[in-house]
């Protein structure tokens, strides 16, 4: 198979170079790629699928990773979705960067080890050997073919057919911080899952909430490709020097900006240790947290390192949910009246730094499992 099996070429002189150097079949329309899935599906070929907005770092790369080692193919889409930006948000100046990404993505592989001698053959799909797995398709639509009769950022002006995940999120978590994400996140997946078709499909734990809001809406929507057991969920990437949450985004900040970022993990992890070694309530733990950006906010944000840099903080949410349906907890709860048999929280939270919004979580108990 031709590695440029594309049926449209991008607008800028960048991205015509990135098209015509990847080693990665890319797919621009949904009639293309169905007829590359078509044949997975004559073969009886696992897909893993890993969505995502482009600027790729390393937790994007652990999702991929992990697909090759899980699945026979795998294959990456990068769409930057309007349907999940509010008209005073990022989309204009998202960062782009197909180039780097399709190096990245040339760059992953996997060895599959066989116990069984001279069992390697080359993939008629992919026309490698299949011992070693690649990434093996990139999806990237336009927006018109995404949204064949249009889209527009602002939600009361859209018409056409959108698919909401009701009564979870629409007045909590970052649905009540970003109005309309969820519904734009639930569409645009719907649609993926549909062209792509998926055995199994993985996403970063730094979006658990609409993680498990995808999960919930695969199964009420009874979707086989990914079923609800094969959506997985795969720990959050972050830096190894200060445990900043890898995100596209955090190539918007500034130098002084990236040396508070971590503030928000930190804070994360003092209502962790509130909630599991001093017993504490949940109003008390959540606090704790807002006390950690409260400090760093009074005493580091006018002069940091001395420097006289300013770095503006500002707290968005922190907050505790049920894992199971997403409700808030209570003020006064506490891990002992939880009882043992009580599903996991999701400690969550969101902080501005300077004009960047960033967010993390941290599980309170196993995904998926009863404590």
């Amino acid at each position: 198979m031709s590695g440029t099996a594309t049926t449209k070429l991008p607008q800028s002189a960048a991205s015509l170079s990135a098209y015509s150097e990847s080693d990665i079949p890319i797919y621009t329309t949904v009639a293309s790629y169905r007829e590359w899935r078509r044949k997975a599906f004559m073969e009886n070929r696992s897909v893993g699928f890993v969505p995502t907005m482009g600027a790729l770092h390393e937790g994007h790369l652990d999702l991929v990773r992990k697909s090759l080692v899980e699945n026979d193919l795998t294959v990456l889409s990068i769409f930057v979705n309007p349907a999940q930006f509010s008209p005073h948000e990022d989309l204009e100046t998202y960062p782009r960067t197909l180039e780097h990404d399709l190096k990245l993505l040339a760059q992953q592989q996997h060895l599959v080890v066989s116990n069984t001698p001279n069992t390697h053959s080359t993939s008629t799909i992919t026309g490698q050997p299949t011992h070693i797995r690649r990434p093996s398709a990139v999806f990237l639509p336009s927006v018109s073919e995404m949204y064949p009769h249009g889209i527009s950022q602002d939600a009361s002006l859209q018409r056409g057919t959108f698919v909401e995940v009701k009564g979870y999120a629409d007045e909590q978590m970052e649905g009540k911080s970003r109005p309309g994400f969820f519904r734009g996140v639930a569409t645009v997946v719907t649609k993926l899952f549909n062209v792509i078709q998926p055995t199994n499909a993985y996403f970063g734990q730094k979006d658990i909430q609409q993680a498990l809001l995808l999960r919930r809406m695969v199964t009420d929507l009874l979707l086989s490709h990914p079923s609800a057991q094969n959506l997985h969920i795969v720990p959050t990437a972050r830096d190894p020097l200060d445990n900043l949450a890898l995100s596209s985004r955090n190539a918007y900040l500034s130098p002084s900006g990236r040396k508070v970022a971590p503030t928000l993990y930190n804070a994360l992890k003092a209502a962790e240790h509130c909630w599991f070694l001093e017993g504490k309530s949940k109003k008390e733990c959540v606090d704790a947290a807002r006390e950690v950006i409260h400090r760093v906010r009074n005493t580091e944000m006018g002069t940091l390192d001395g420097g006289g840099m300013e770095v503006e903080i500002k707290l968005d949410y922190i907050e505790m949910n049920d894992a199971e349906d997403f409700e808030v907890l209570e003020d006064e709860v506490t891990l002992q009246s939880r009882g043992e048999d009580a599903s996991t929280v999701i400690l969550s939270g969101a902080m501005w730094v300077n004009g960047t919004r960033l967010i993390d979580n941290l599980l309170l108990g196993d995904l998926g499992h009863r404590k």
